[in-house]
């Protein structure tokens, strides 16, 4: 059989990092090929290239048996490629469709459009509505868009980097289902994951990638995730101590609060009421877009159109305080998206970390100390592993794992009493993923409140002390981690928890 896509050789050089040193990959027509490695380890400049986003210095690339060059994503497109980037490639300002279209030919019909969309969503169970503006979806809904638009191609070869990385399980494992149908009818799947039992459990070949080499090939579903992760990382993984603890006392307060959608896509929020105790972890599960988003908005102080006794900090009223006054306070606040809220991409390291750094230790009678803040940065760099050539590397040349350990470390290293943290652990590798875990049980040993949202129920499961579930903008009563289970939780997601009243239909990309 002659292979759909072949790279021999491939290398791509930065000024200060080899991003890919004489790769070699091998796909066949219908193999779902897993491309695993570290964060910074060449995955997804590798993957640009075979796109066509990046021209890489040496190698050859071949199709279905040819040597070809791809010059650009039009051209990759025309060849039968398609591609979900792990940052997605959306107007803010535009619609779905319009996102979309974009990358048709000019004459494209919208209104046709709009409906090949809507039925391949639906055909696919992704939920994607295509007359929504992006900038009222969350990271979950903006991650289907980018899935949606690479199959409206009908690609003989679908690249997929982190796809499933803000997915519920149940959606993932209707995700899972179409890629299989797709392998079955020919495509040619290359899938980069850091979630090694998705690998193991999709994919039928897996080539590893250290350092911008590929250090050995298999067959995931011969390993484990502990020889997987030796292969990936050169190490096993480091085992999380959880230390059980008596929680203190209530530094943070939701009074029933309820707030009116800011647009018309926004989901309400109704009636939420929580207790986030000294030295605890309160995570926070749901389907993406059930008023997570909102709700981490009024708490972080963004939104500021919350009553003031709504929400309480150490008793004292706080609804429609800044956020900077309630971080003079002590809350820190890791937002789920990366690049435009989590870090300025135009800017360096050392200038993001002034985004929420403003203390006397950085800014001294109006002046920046940039003594101070290059030291803090490059402490950050080496405490989380973050490859970076230094404090003054622009925060949009690190790759996506990275990039997300230096946020959280920003906030990490402020010693917060009060966390906010969204999606902590998205698109970084195990290894990383297992640190960032292990800096937040620090913090809570430290006596630090943390509020966890996330879509990775493991991840709930394993640091959370209690529990809560979000549907439809309502919170359920919560629950302590020694009573939760995924079954448990999978139904209150469906707005199904004991005194739940009118309970709201589950979003279809629920739905496994």
């Amino acid at each position: 059989m002659t292979p759909r896509l072949v790279l021999r050789q491939i290398s791509k050089s930065y000024p200060a990092v080899r991003a890919n040193d004489g790769v070699d990959l091998t796909v066949q027509p219908g193999e779902i090929h897993a491309v695993l490695g570290e964060n910074g380890a060449g995955k997804s400049t590798l993957m640009k290239i075979i796109y066509g986003v990046v021209r890489p210095d040496a190698g050859v690339i071949q199709w279905d048996g040819r040597d070809i060059q791809i010059a650009n994503p039009a051209s990759a497109r025309a060849l039968g490629l398609g591609m979900v980037f792990q940052h997605f490639s959306l107007f803010d300002t535009l619609t779905v469709a319009e996102n979309i279209a974009l990358g048709l030919p000019g004459d494209t019909d919208l209104h046709e459009l709009a409906g090949r969309i809507a039925d391949t969503a639906h055909q696919y169970g992704l939920d994607v509505e295509p007359h929504r503006h992006v900038h009222t979806l969350s990271v979950g809904e903006r991650q289907r868009v980018e899935i949606v638009r690479a199959l409206l191609g009908k690609p003989r070869l679908l690249i997929l980097d982190e796809p499933t990385s803000v997915l519920t399980p149940q959606a993932v494992q209707r995700l899972f289902a179409v890629l299989r149908q797709l392998a079955d009818e020919g495509c040619s799947i290359l899938y980069i994951s850091h979630k090694l039992d998705e690998i193991r459990s999709l994919c039928h070949r897996c080539t590893v990638m250290r350092a911008g080499r590929v250090t050995g090939v298999c067959d995931p579903r011969q390993e484990t995730d502990a020889s997987l992760s030796r292969m990936m990382i050169g190490a096993d993984l480091p085992v999380q101590q959880r230390q059980a603890r008596d929680p203190g006392a209530v530094l943070l307060q939701v009074r029933g609060l309820d707030l009116p959608p800011a647009h018309p896509f926004a989901t309400p929020l109704s009636q939420l009421s929580l207790d986030l105790h000294a030295g605890e972890i309160l995570g926070v599960a749901g389907v993406s877009g059930n008023g997570q988003q909102e709700l981490i908005g009024v708490l972080s102080g963004e939104d500021r159109r919350a009553s003031p006794a709504a929400i309480l900090l150490d008793g004292q009223p706080i609804g429609r305080q800044s956020a900077a006054w309630r971080r003079a306070r002590g809350l820190a606040f890791v937002p789920e998206e990366r690049l435009g809220r989590g870090a300025v991409p135009e800017l360096s390291l050392a200038r993001n970390l002034l985004l929420s750094h403003q203390g006397a230790d950085t800014i001294r009678h109006g002046w920046i100390r940039n003594h101070a803040v290059q030291r803090i940065t490059q402490d950050i760099i080496q405490r989380f592993r973050v490859k970076a050539s230094g404090p003054q590397a622009l925060a949009g040349s690190l790759s996506g794992g990275n990039l997300q350990k230096f946020i959280v470390g920003r906030e990490v290293v402020r010693q917060p009493r009060l966390l906010l943290v969204a999606q902590p652990t998205w698109g970084v590798d195990v290894g990383a993923a297992a640190q960032i875990h292990g800096e937040l049980l620090a913090l809570r040993e430290a006596g630090c409140a943390i509020l966890l949202i996330s879509e990775e129920l493991d991840e709930l499961l394993e640091l959370s002390d209690r529990l809560l579930v979000m549907a439809k903008g309502r919170l359920s009563p919560p629950i302590a981690r020694k009573d939760a289970s995924r079954e448990r939780i999978g139904q209150w997601m469906s707005g199904l928890w004991p005194g739940a009243e009118a309970a709201p239909a589950v979003p279809e990309a629920t739905h496994a």
